[in-house]
């Protein structure tokens, strides 16, 4: 196959006859076999919207029609294909988590042949789900099953937002794969592809019950406790009293496994601080975004509900931007220790609610944060979490941008919060150091000029966003290997090598081939 990229198309084309439009701009024509649609972006700039794509070409001869086609937007297409082991250790491998990174490693031995022993500390998602519900109803939070752990991680609880900055080939194959399991082949075209939490549910629980199917196993509310090593090599693994035999640990344990950090580096792991980002969400009517982005064309049936990334840059040196922006979504309150309150995005497949949401994020790098503890981030992080509980008495702080900015009082405006399960409106300038309270508010005002109305006072903040990403990095190699026990491999977000669920898939199968290719 061929790849074309840089493909522009006006906003009413028809992509039933996407050949005809390709036609026009390549030669030879006859040579074309066939064409599909491999991405579409949609491009709002300037008075009219219109589609940046890319495709696949089907071609008679793809050497000749390479050769007359001489582009950087022209060139072969391979896709990448899961690997069958040349090895089968004498013990199984140990998958530690099952988010994206841990699903994907484990779905990557699985297929291989290794028959994976995969540990969560969390509940399968169908309990997780019933006990998330429980949670928003008003019930006790419960500390191992919740928006942060258990089945699938913490991105399935989300927009389920499958968009990354990496190239890696791998990319297509995670899109591919969470289409095998039950995810709309739309996933595949558009630019910024989401599955939607509903959808998502169901397909971690497909891809489950493939490595059962393959000979692996999935073992819930299973804790790692322990890593005995061996002559600088991992031996086993003690997980909630059981000892289990290894050769080869993959750490998928996700940016909130705090006291899985403190065993770590009690144990001798070698860590380092690394940048985080906190902040707060920030919820407008869908409507208005639909029509600061789009213009006239809001309503076009070829467009879905209008999303934004922004990053602003101050004098300072420092920056501002969102992340996660969830269409039609959801504000949810992710907490995952007692006394502490984090917030969240999440978005259903259909993204068919009154708000759109997103973090509104402040960087912090490791000087910002007080002492030399290579866990100080994460301490910084519960502490405003902490402050956060206490500020609201266990609700969720939520003000107006208005109040925020000190233009009025604090009040519910035309937005609505759709925070779960309880608000109450706060002060949450006190929540932060002096400087992220600042950033945030020069942070809105820079970006209502990139988006008319992102400043509205009666837009809603609720806060505190903490868990974008983690402020620890479990040291590797450059064959991923931990530097301090050989055979073990830190993966995906929170290990620090990963930013979302893509790009955390990816690192897992990255980690797995490490083993496949012995």
């Amino acid at each position: 196959m061929i790849k074309l990229d840089g493909v522009i198309l006006p906003i009413d084309t028809d992509f039933e006859n996407l050949k005809s439009e390709i036609m026009k701009t390549i030669e030879p024509k006859d040579s074309i076999v066939s064409v599909q649609l491999y991405r579409k972006s949609v491009d709002a700039r300037g008075s009219t919207p219109h589609f940046c794509c890319s495709v696949l070409l089907e071609v008679k001869n793809e050497n000749e029609f390479l050769k007359l086609n001489k582009s950087a937007k022209v060139f072969k297409y391979t896709p990448y294909v899961f690997k069958k082991a040349e090895r089968i250790p004498a013990n199984r491998p140990v998958v530690v988590g099952f988010g994206p990174a841990g699903m994907f490693a484990g779905l990557t031995l699985a297929r291989a042949g290794m028959r994976p022993i995969v540990i969560e500390r969390g509940r399968d998602v169908d309990t997780r789900t019933a006990d998330i519900k429980k949670f928003f109803s008003g019930e006790e939070l419960n500390n191992n099953s919740n928006i942060q752990f258990g089945e699938g991680g913490a991105g399935t609880f989300s927009d389920g937002k499958l968009n990354t900055g990496i190239k890696d080939a791998r990319v297509r194959t995670v899109l591919e794969t969470f289409v095998e399991f039950g995810a709309d082949r739309e996933i595949l075209i558009e630019a910024k592809p989401h599955i939607g939490t509903d959808i998502l549910r169901g397909i971690v629980k497909n891809i489950r019950e493939e490595i059962i199917s393959l000979g692996g196993e999935v073992i819930f509310n299973t804790c790692l406790e322990k890593i005995i090593e061996r002559d600088g090599r991992v031996k086993s693994v003690i997980a909630s009293g059981r000892e289990i035999e290894t050769e080869n640990l993959f750490l998928c344990i996700g940016h909130s496994a705090r006291d899985t950090f403190s065993s770590l580096k009690e144990s001798g792991f070698e860590m380092c601080r690394k940048p985080f980002a906190v902040g707060v969400r920030i919820e407008h009517l869908q409507s208005d975004i639909n029509r600061a982005l789009y213009g006239k064309f809001a309503n076009h049936k070829n467009l879905h509900a209008a999303d934004y990334k922004l990053a602003v840059h101050l004098k300072s040196g420092r920056g501002v931007y969102t992340f996660c922006m969830c269409p039609g979504g959801e504000v949810v309150n992710a907490s995952s220790e007692q006394g502490g309150l984090v917030t969240n995005g999440m978005s259903y497949n259909a993204r068919a609610g009154v708000n759109a949401n997103s973090a509104l994020l402040v960087g912090v790098a490791p000087e910002d944060v007080p002492g030399s503890d290579v866990l100080a981030g994460i301490e910084f992080q519960r502490e405003i979490e902490m402050r956060a509980y206490k500020l609201a008495g266990g609700s969720m702080p939520v003000c107006s941008v208005g109040y925020f900015l000190g233009k009025e009082k604090n009040k519910i405006g035309r937005v609505k919060p759709t925070v779960k399960p309880e608000y109450e409106l706060a002060d949450i300038s006190r929540l932060f150091p002096d400087f992220i309270t600042d950033l945030l508010k020069s942070g809105i005002m820079l970006m209502d000029k990139k988006i008319k109305g992102f400043a509205d006072s009666e837009a809603i903040l609720t806060a505190p966003e903490t868990r974008s990403s983690c402020p620890v990095r479990i040291l590797r190699r450059e064959d991923m290997q931990s530097v301090s026990i050989s055979g073990v491999y830190p993966c995906g977000e929170g290990a620090g090598y990963a930013g979302g669920i893509v790009s955390s898939a990816v690192d897992g199968i990255k980690a797995a081939e490490k083993i496949i290719n012995i």
